[in-house]
């Protein structure tokens, strides 16, 4: 029997609860910037949580995209969309009951010594419940939800509405490539099957680091639209933040954070693209649980080479390399206006790295980083906008998301040698060649 939202009419009926969640968004800015009709932004962001949660989807997790890029946003849209990373709401029993029968058959409880009725964690496109298997070990069982193919498709269309709406208001970004690079990540995170496999080759990538853990993928418990892994005991970032004060415990953090994020990127080209707070836990000794392996992306060598390239142009002083790292980045129509201005970005991005010292990722007042990207946002609407290269996205998501974390840890480590011990013995072939065996080895081919 179909899922309801696979109908014809579940799918009309997504469309007009999304039609309305967006339309209703887009009339009341409206209203305030065209009619001058004032409105409660801290009501209204409280009743878009509530809609996107409810809707599940990829709205819900753009809404997360969103809530962690600086000004994207208003503070109060921030602040409550920024909620849906931890306390999505979750599907009830029913559901869990015909998901597991249509995954694993109507004998699927007998497959567990253990299964819980209430998920363990809800996000936009899925859920967690705790289990237990015949031979006592502690599973992750993650759901997804009813037909999310048909509901991705449906949202995507609507997020061209967000952002048709957005470029009313900012014409410093055109977000065309954005949309396809979200298009594509999105419809990737459908697919449990690549996911296990993504998180085997995570498994490989870090196998050498000892502070970074990946759970196991049982096989024999997974299915199309369930993925079922080893459980990771660990605690909440904020929640370890609170009860470990100490600068020593938060610096080794900090240090297991940008090593579980870069060795995977320096060494074999792929980056975790979801880097929200929902995404991993901390263990006592300070070592990092990375979860959830829907959202990652890898990239041709010669991207990464560009990446380092362009530290050496901001550090060096040297304009054409910096014109080569964006070229080969992908930007295009690279005039010496909009060089000057992905310069001012570049060197507020890696500003941490440029000095062999120990330093917090941030020296300014927290407000300062804001203000500069306003004024590259209001220099780039100056010379009519630039289209950034979709390999750009999660990149620059993941550079904020994980600076982020390293200001709530209030971690004070020398950026400048963790960095250099990545890339100090880079070589583009030997990275082409691990990027190659690592996917390979898991049934996997990069898609750039």
């Amino acid at each position: 029997m179909a899922d309801e939202e696979s109908t014809l009419g579940g799918r009309a009926r997504r469309y007009l609860r999304v039609g309305a969640t967006v339309g209703g968004l887009a009339a009341r800015l409206a209203g305030e910037r065209y009619l001058g009709l004032g409105f409660d932004k801290l009501e209204h962001a409280q009743d878009l949580k509530v809609a996107l949660g409810g809707l599940k989807g990829p709205l819900m997790k753009v809404a997360q995209i969103l809530s962690t890029i600086p000004n994207a946003l208003p503070a109060g849209y921030a602040e409550q969309l920024g909620e849906l990373q931890s306390h999505a709401p979750a599907m009830g029993w029913p559901f869990v009951r015909r998901r597991m029968a249509r995954e694993l058959g109507p004998d699927w409880e007998a497959k567990f010594a253990f299964f819980s009725h209430e998920a363990a964690a809800a996000a936009s496109l899925g859920q967690v419940h705790r289990a237990t298997d015949h031979a006592g070990r502690a599973l992750a069982c993650k759901l997804q939800y009813s037909d999310m193919s048909s509901v991705v498709e449906a949202d995507l269309k609507q997020l061209n509405l967000v952002f048709s709406i957005y470029r009313r208001y900012d014409n410093a970004i055109d977000p065309r490539e954005i949309h396809k690079e979200l298009s594509a990540r999105l419809r990737e995170e459908l697919d449990y099957r690549r996911e296990a496999k993504q998180m085997q080759l995570y498994g490989a990538m870090l196998a050498g680091e000892p502070n970074v853990h990946v759970s196991e993928v049982v096989g024999d418990l997974c299915g199309d639209r369930l993925l079922s892994m080893t459980w990771l005991d660990g605690m909440p970032m904020l929640d370890w933040i609170a009860a470990h004060p100490s600068a020593e415990d938060r610096n080794r953090v900090a240090l297991n954070m940008f090593r579980a994020w870069y060795v995977p990127l320096y060494y074999y080209g792929v980056i975790h693209g979801d880097p929200h707070l929902g995404n991993y836990t901390v263990r006592d000794d300070g070592a990092i649980n990375l979860m959830d392996f829907g959202c990652i992306r890898a990239f041709r060598p010669s991207f990464v080479r560009g990446v380092i390239d362009l530290y050496k142009a901001i550090r060096d002083d040297d304009p054409a390399l910096a014109v080569h790292a964006y070229e080969t980045w992908g930007f295009k129509d690279l005039t010496q206006d909009l060089i000057d201005i992905l310069n001012l970005w570049a060197r507020f991005v890696y500003a941490p790295l440029l000095e062999d010292r120990v330093r917090p990722i941030q020296e300014q007042r927290s407000d300062h980083g804001g203000r500069l990207i306003g004024n590259i946002r209001s220099e780039l609407g100056r010379i009519g906008g630039v289209t950034p290269p979709p390999e750009f996205v999660l990149m620059d998501r993941a550079a904020i998301g994980l600076g982020s974390v390293f200001t709530h840890l209030k971690a004070e480590v020398n950026w400048h040698r963790l960095f250099h011990d990545l890339i100090d013995d880079f070589d583009e072939r030997d990275l082409a060649r691990r990027q190659a065996e690592a996917f390979a080895a898991v049934g996997l081919v990069p898609a750039y």
